[in-house]
């Protein structure tokens, strides 16, 4: 008998999916589930892939080598996708698709499965990993072959069938929960100016409801790698799990965003990642004062293109490891403490420190010193000025009155004293 290997998080679709699959493609479905901080969502997991019709389920504890893996690697580069989003579902793609061709191969398995929709993201993100693990794999993707419209079909066939599910078409969204972050789609959000329902956040609280009084936390960091919270040093999973609890009760890491799919809409979502915010405000404070400035604008430069490959789906691309070795080569020096101030919603730095600090005191006062000439300013400016002078001494651009430049005005035998 065939025998596919689903990744199953226990939600609609891939729920759906186990009992849809075992009856047309006449297989064995074994479910695999990566535990990447789902907590509670975890709950009754077994009971629930059974009743769809699973043979078998692997769940496997992922925690500890996603978050410094994936979620650290990415946050040395400092990635966002266009302005706001932080990439918590992105960077979980890569490593669920890594387990699941791992797990394809313990079962001799033809062929794994998701249950990506045909207009997402995620559907790119899965098989572009998963075929760089395993050229030759079969990939079956139920959405796109299966005869159901909406997630209201799918509520109706396990309601049908008596497969345990969560979502119901009061509260349809499609929900993607690891350590990192959380996100939301779908129903109501669907509509952009529609204001997300108060009862769906998650891991922050509203910032109105937070505490009245800000709370300061202190990151430490080694080599762009956060290494400790509160002069205490972590590993990496309890790093995140304790800055997730601090964040979220004050109500920090919501952000609500129409992006750019990969496969060309737009489409709208809310995101909760309060730990997250909060590493990527600190670990920016420490850079501050540890990176020398024509090196971090050129690596402010890559950022985008960085992020664009963890969205996209090229996790284990050539591109995307060979990039990553210039951002950690970047974080050498990267070493220092970062204070935050957390108030009802929002995370500013208020301090750094570091034993590698280019910061200097002497320099940068507005006080009396000696060791800045102010008089070398006047140079410095003249010839920065130079290319600017000359541009508008030769072309003579318009001026004023919108008139175009003159014709055949040849350029002057001699220039004014500069």
């Amino acid at each position: 008998m065939v025998k596919i290997v689903l990744a199953y998080s226990g939600g609609l679709d891939t729920s759906v999916a186990i009992s849809w699959i075992k009856t047309t493609c006449k297989a064995e479905v074994i479910a695999f589930c990566a535990d990447l901080g789902q907590g509670e969502e975890l709950g009754g997991l077994r009971r629930r892939a059974k009743k769809a019709g699973a043979s078998k389920l692997y769940i496997e504890d992922l925690r500890e080598e996603f978050v410094r893996d994936y979620v650290f690697a990415m946050l040395r580069a400092n990635a966002v996708y266009e302005g706001a989003y932080l990439l918590g579902t992105s960077i979980a793609r890569p490593l669920i698709a890594k387990k699941l061709i791992e797990i394809a191969g313990r079962e001799g398995a033809q062929a794994v499965a998701h249950g990506a929709t045909g207009k997402g993201n995620d559907q790119v993100r899965f098989e572009l990993s998963c075929y760089s693990q395993r050229p030759d794999i079969k990939i079956i993707a139920p959405w796109r072959q299966w005869p159901f419209k909406s997630r209201g079909d799918l509520i109706e066939y396990a309601s049908a069938r008596g497969i345990p599910v969560s979502a119901t078409k009061e509260k349809p969204y499609s929900t993607d929960r690891n350590i990192f972050h959380i996100s939301y789609e779908g129903g109501v959000l669907e509509d952009p100016w529609a204001a997300p329902p108060p009862d769906m956040y998650t891991l922050a609280l509203p910032p109105e409801k937070a505490k009245d009084r800000p709370e300061y936390v202190e990151v430490e960091y080694e080599n762009g790698n956060p290494v400790g919270l509160g002069g205490k040093r972590l590993p990496p999973l309890e790093i995140m799990v304790s800055l997730n609890r601090i964040a979220g009760r004050n109500g920090v890491g919501r952000v609500d965003l129409v992006e750019n799919r990969y496969v060309g809409m737009k489409s709208r979502g809310g995101y909760e990642t309060p730990g997250g915010t909060v590493l990527h405000a600190a670990h920016r404070a420490v850079e501050s004062v540890t990176l020398d400035r024509e090196a971090l604008h050129m690596r402010d430069s890559l950022i985008p293109g960085y992020a664009g490959m963890v969205y996209n789906g090229f996790w284990f691309s050539p591109e995307r490891l060979l990039l990553q070795k210039l951002m950690d080569e970047c974080q050498e020096n990267v070493t220092g403490t970062a204070r935050l101030k957390l108030y009802k919603g929002s995370c500013l730095a208020v301090g750094r420190k570091s034993p590698n600090s280019l910061y200097s005191p002497e320099l940068a006062t507005f006080e009396e010193e000696a060791v800045y000439d102010q008089k070398d300013a006047e140079g410095f400016i003249k010839l920065n000025a130079l290319r600017l002078r000359v541009e508008k001494l030769t072309r003579r651009d318009k001026g004023p009155g919108g008139k175009p430049p003159l014709k055949n005005k040849k350029m002057p035998r001699k220039f004014p004293k500069i």
